[in-house]
């Protein structure tokens, strides 16, 4: 069977072709700036790439264009529309309706809907996508895989905020968490690689990318994440500030003289690594700022590196103890300073770092020291194979 993965942004939309016969991705690509005047689509085929510019003005004349695109002969991917068995939909709001992922209905979708108001930039996309993909494929089933459900093994006493508990009750303002499949299959492949299937396994997992969280893992579910009821909290990080001092933003908006739209524009989208640089939003180019002894970007990274060394630590406590820590998405992968610079805050706990090992980017590696009581392991995140995998179990047993 071959399954599309449909990832839906606001302006985007991330695609893959996947054959289950043996998890090989055929085709990957993205859609940028849907809805804008040049619409490009940045296409993978088994690593021959090209870009095609192409309007489309909405989801609906994206996701028709990827099925032409899809059908070429040239490509030799599929001969026709058939051949796709079933749709994955990656989904980042699920509340706590969905626990795991679910083929697709009206109610279903009824049911991402009510979450919008914990997901406006997210769960509306997702929406599009799903309808504009069943519009394509009428009669292909379709699953929903959430970012939030991985997390909802969560205990109480990890989600719940110490605000008044009619928030939780009336609004459900809890922590949800997310990246929860990239969480789960990083806790799933590390525990490949080891042979272990341990119930008692105890993971810490850094997906670090422009978005960023960190997950404890014990027995393959997550136990404590560090995104809160939205993606802006937890460790800073490209343009978003992480956990702050909650006064610091009735303040700034009274002195300011703002309101909750530009406080929300100014700590998503101009705070974090971004902010305190004031470089870039990309961590290449705050990383050449630190080479080059730039104060601002050496504090930026410098406090990243320590907020997350304190995360892993508070999780430590949250396991009781550590096996395995990993470091996952494009800078967990690519970032051989940044792994070196949270990993020097871990030595007293025993985590040390093989410097030599830790020259490696986009690699699966176990880049550890002979002498750490914890291993260290670089694991390229694959949520669109977890995806897939959940789309296909899911209509094999309709």
């Amino acid at each position: 069977m071959k399954i599309l993965v449909l990832n839906c942004g606001s302006s985007s939309l991330k695609f893959q072709l996947i054959n289950m016969e043996n998890n090989e991705r055929m085709a990957k690509g993205n859609f940028e700036r849907i809805g804008g005047m040049k619409t490009t689509l940045k296409l993978n085929i088994n690593g021959n790439k090209e870009e095609i510019l192409h309007i489309a003005r909405d989801f609906d004349e994206a996701i028709d264009f990827i099925l032409e695109v899809l059908q070429k002969p040239e490509y030799n991917l599929i001969k026709d529309l058939n051949e796709i068995g079933a749709v994955g939909h990656r989904i980042v709001h699920g509340g706590e309706m969905f626990s795991q992922s679910v083929l697709i209905d009206e109610n279903v979708i009824e049911e991402i809907e009510k979450c919008i108001d914990l997901a406006p930039l997210h769960n509306p996309a997702g929406v599009a996508g799903i309808r504009a993909a069943k519009k394509a494929l009428p009669n292909v089933p379709m699953v929903a895989v959430f970012d939030t459900a991985f997390h909802q093994t969560m205990p109480p006493k990890a989600y719940i905020y110490q605000i008044p508990y009619r928030y939780y009750t009336s609004y459900k303002i809890r922590k949800y968490g997310f990246h929860g499949t990239s969480h789960r299959y990083v806790s799933q492949r590390v525990s490949e690689i080891l042979g272990k299937n341990d119930e008692n396994l105890k993971i810490i997992n850094c997906h670090l990318g422009q978005g960023a969280s960190i997950c404890a893992i014990k027995g393959g579910k997550s136990v404590d994440t560090s995104m809160g009821l939205t993606p802006l909290a937890g460790i800073p990080m490209a343009t978003r500030c992480g956990d702050i001092d909650p006064a610091i933003i009735p303040y700034i908006m009274k002195r300011d003289n703002i309101g909750p739209e530009d406080m929300e524009e100014i700590l998503n989208k101009q705070s974090g690594a971004w902010g305190v640089s004031g470089v870039s939003s990309d961590f290449k180019d705050i990383e050449d700022g630190y080479n080059m002894k730039d104060s601002r970007s050496i504090l930026a990274l410098e406090s990243q590196s320590y907020r997350i060394a304190q995360f892993i630590g508070q999780y430590i406590v949250s396991l009781g103890g550590l096996d395995i820590l990993t470091f996952a998405g494009g800078v967990g992968e690519n970032g051989i300073e940044t792994r070196e610079r949270i990993c020097n805050y871990l030595e007293p706990f025993g985590i040390i770092l093989d410097k030599k090992l830790n020259t490696i980017r986009g690699k699966e590696a176990c880049i550890s020291s002979e002498n750490s009581k914890v291993k260290i392991y670089i694991i390229p995140t694959n949520e669109e194979l977890i995806i897939a995998k959940d789309t296909y179990e899911i209509v094999t047993k309709m």
